[in-house]
């Protein structure tokens, strides 16, 4: 195998994206002609496909931070009796914080989220080739395709959600804490990690002197390397904090019309409330409770 396509072979497993992409693009390259096939096609494929490894990666994430019966916290090796996040509806909220209320300026987070992820493809990381042996072994022509779409939808889609080159970041780190998990039953690597494995992970994007960390900035061209490193010390707390309230606040009760709860929490989860929110404003969220309960009855 050359080396320019072990690199890129190696990029897109990273970031999880030549497992799922794989599934689509061979039928899709057979149908547009081989290499005639235009890119503008692809990306509208590739598209849904990566939506779903948002979701994956991201339910991968709220399984961390809230375990419960899910498939998701088994995997990681935490399973609990009780729901958990992901029933709670913690994956819907973190992905909806990422998408419309980043810190910033949606001009400022898409362009340094596609360095982010165009730097993530120069760093010299290869993958040791027994981990990518169970990867699908795609021509050199679908992973160039594959390549192209999908810096194409990080650095010029105006629409492209934050949230996906939050979960491309998270699966690529996946991979430096463990190679072997490239491949599974998920389309996330992160999602395979185990419990103390995604730790590790998170560790390498909370510390800001880790030697990936240190990487990305030397790849990410001026003047996008302050704005990269805002984003990453954002990432770095909000998908913590984004997690935990969306997975035991009462955010997927509210109806964002009326703005009033429209039920309770899962059971199990209001009695966390009190010790993990701060004072200020449980008063009123007592009140809406009892309005909500006396309506009810």
């Amino acid at each position: 195998m050359a080396v320019n396509e072990l690199s890129r072979r190696a990029f897109l497993a990273r970031i999880g994206v030549l497992g799922a992409g794989t599934r689509i693009l061979p039928r899709s390259v057979a149908a547009h002609g081989g290499a005639a096939a235009e890119l503008g096609s692809l990306v509208d494929l590739l598209r849904p496909v990566l939506g779903q490894l948002t979701r994956d990666t991201l339910n991968g994430f709220i399984a961390f931070i809230v375990p419960g019966d899910d498939d998701f916290s088994r995997t990681q090796g935490t399973p609990r009796e009780e729901a958990g996040g992901i029933a709670a509806g913690g994956t819907e909220f973190l992905i909806e914080s990422l998408d419309r209320f980043p810190p910033f300026s949606a001009e400022a987070a898409r362009p340094a989220a596609s360095a982010l992820i165009t730097a993530l493809a120069t760093l010299p990381l290869p993958l040791p080739g027994r981990s990518l042996s169970g990867i699908l072994s795609p021509s050199l022509e679908t992973i160039d395709l594959l390549e192209d779409a999908v810096l194409f939808l990080v650095e010029n889609d105006p629409e492209m959600p934050l949230s996906l080159p939050v979960a491309l970041l998270l699966n690529y780190v996946a991979t430096v804490v463990n190679p072997e998990v490239l491949d599974g039953a998920t389309l996330s690597p992160f999602a395979r990690l185990s419990f103390a494995q995604k730790a590790r992970a998170m560790e390498m994007l909370e510390t800001t002197q880790s030697p990936l960390i240190a990487m990305i900035d030397s790849e990410v061209p001026e003047p996008l390397t302050l704005p990269v490193a805002g984003l990453l010390r954002f990432l770095g707390i909000a998908l913590h904090e984004f997690a935990a309230f969306g997975s035991i606040g009462d955010s997927p009760q509210l109806d964002p019309v009326v703005r009033s709860l429209i039920g309770e929490p899962l059971e199990g989860f209001s009695g966390m409330l009190p010790d993990l929110l701060a004072s200020e404003g449980w008063d009123e969220l007592l009140r809406d409770r009892s309005a909500l309960s006396a309506h009810d009855a």
